[in-house]
């Protein structure tokens, strides 16, 4: 279910510190037209980060998951179609504000 904000929300992320534990700051989006390779997709995403719009997913990964995200990505999106993926490394301070509907997002429960 999807909350929505009254007031803008703003987070602010420091990359820095988690570089030094070999973590990046990583953002996807993408626009895949056919919807059976686009739900596998973000399914693959779902692994990795958190879904922040409808086709953007936010992650910090390791350099190692950061490259084997990459190399998986092509079996995805049809080339020579219509089909676009856009993966952002950032570093340094980064800020972000968003406004509107917020994605609640599902923890996972796991029982010991």
């Amino acid at each position: 279910m999807n909350q929505l904000l009254f007031d803008d929300e703003e987070y602010y992320f420091q990359i820095t510190d988690e570089l030094e534990s070999d973590r990046q700051f990583i953002l996807i989006i993408y626009d895949i037209v056919d919807n059976k390779r686009r739900t596998k997709f973000a399914k693959l995403l779902e692994g990795y980060g958190k879904r922040v719009q409808k086709s953007a997913f936010e992650a910090m990964l390791s350099e190692k998951n950061y490259y084997k995200l990459i190399d998986q990505i092509p079996a995805y999106i049809d080339r020579n179609g219509e089909d676009s993926v856009r993966v952002y490394k950032i570093t340094g301070k980064g800020k972000v504000k968003s406004w509107g509907i917020e994605p609640v997002s599902e923890e996972e429960i796991i029982l010991v």
